[in-house]
C-alpha cells in the first residue's frame, strides 16, 4: 500500500488550494479514504472522510463549507479543496486508508 499526497504549497488568506493522495497497492476503490493534518505542535487530527463509491461524505466542523473532499476512483486518486483558506489552516496534511499513511504534503497559510 502507497498514499503519495501533493498540491500543498504556500497560499494567502482567502486563497483557495487543492490537494491529491494517489493510491497504490490496493483497490482503491474499495476504500473509504480520509484527509488528516497536523500543525507544529498539535496533535494529527481528522478532517474528513469519503466512503468507497462517493456516496457519503464528512467534513469536520473546523474547516465545513470552506473544504470539500472528493476522489476519481477511475485515477486512484484522493482530493481536498481547500477554499477560503485561514492562518489556522497551516498544518502538514496527510491521507489515510485504515493504518496506512502517506507522507504528507505541507501547507502554509501567510500574506
Amino acid at each position: 500500500v502507497q498514499l503519495v499526497e501533493s498540491g500543498g504549497g504556500l497560499v494567502e488568506p482567502g486563497g483557495s488550494l487543492t490537494l491529491s493522495c494517489v493510491g497504490s497497492g490496493f483497490a482503491f476503490s474499495a476504500y473509504a479514504m480520509y484527509w488528516y493534518r497536523q500543525a507544529p505542535g498539535q496533535n494529527r487530527e481528522y478532517i474528513a472522510s469519503i466512503v468507497s463509491d462517493s456516496s457519503y461524505l464528512e467534513v469536520d466542523d473546523s474547516v465545513k463549507g470552506r473544504f470539500t473532499i472528493s476522489r476519481d476512483n477511475a485515477k486512484n486518486t484522493l482530493y481536498l479543496q481547500m477554499n477560503n483558506v485561514k492562518p489556522e489552516d497551516t498544518a502538514m496534511y496527510y491521507c489515510n486508508r485504515d493504518a496506512y499513511w502517506g507522507q504528507g504534503t505541507q501547507v502554509t497559510v501567510a500574506s
